[in-house]
């Protein structure tokens, strides 16, 4: 759909700048833009390429095993049907951390292993190796859905990507954002977080109304 979207605004500014008499501007733009574009990937790739080898650093010197332990009264509270050492929790707490300081990049490949370890999970909850309620295969589970949304909504406490953004267009203030950024993450993370239980707890009642029929 997105592609769609784009490729329908690109014609839209074509044609509406062909019945203007604008194509040479379209052009200029066209090329100043694959210009910036250039220079903002190699600037988000510099940033991108410090701030992952620093977490591989710090996952080698085991800092991010013991964040992972701090963090195991959360991960608790938002997945308390998930087994307590089971793999999905250390790639989860890595995605959680690398969102905390506005990594999204680098926040990307523990979400994928997450993800990939909730779906075993839910296979071996299908083959009755563990127990708790098996969705049908290709549906996700809570425990998928309960992360996908709180990765969404994604708490961050320095957003360095966007910072690095602000810097790039020449903000007075780059790190300006950071505030809201904290307030505005802090709601929406929160918001996730209580629409989760609360589809928990609804599923959980229907399915005791279900049992008791």
């Amino acid at each position: 759909m997105l592609n769609y979207l784009w490729a329908g605004m690109i014609l839209a500014g074509v044609i509406f700048g062909a019945f203007n008499g604008k194509m040479q501007d379209i052009t200029n733009a066209a090329l100043d833009s694959s210009k910036e574009a250039v220079t903002l990937c190699i600037t988000m790739i510099g940033v991108m390429a410090f701030w992952t080898g620093i977490m591989e650093i710090a996952s080698r010197a085991g800092i991010i095993q013991m964040a992972s332990d701090k963090m195991r009264p959360l991960i608790r509270f938002l997945f308390p049907n998930l087994p307590e050492k089971h793999k999905a929790v250390e790639h989860i707490c890595t995605n959680f951390i690398a969102n905390f300081l506005g990594l999204g990049w680098a926040a990307t490949p523990a979400g994928l292993k997450a993800m990939e370890e909730l779906g075993k999970l839910e296979e071996e909850r299908r083959n009755k190796k563990i127990s708790g309620l098996a969705r049908e295969k290709g549906v996700a589970g809570n425990e998928m859905c309960t992360f996908l949304i709180i990765n969404i909504s994604s708490l961050q406490l320095i957003p360095v990507n966007v910072i690095a953004y602000r810097s790039q267009y020449g903000s007075a203030d780059p790190a300006g954002i950071i505030g809201a950024g904290i307030v505005a993450t802090a709601v929406s993370t929160g918001v996730a977080a209580v629409f989760c239980k609360l589809m928990d707890r609804r599923k959980k009642n229907t399915a005791n109304q279900k049992n008791f029929l």
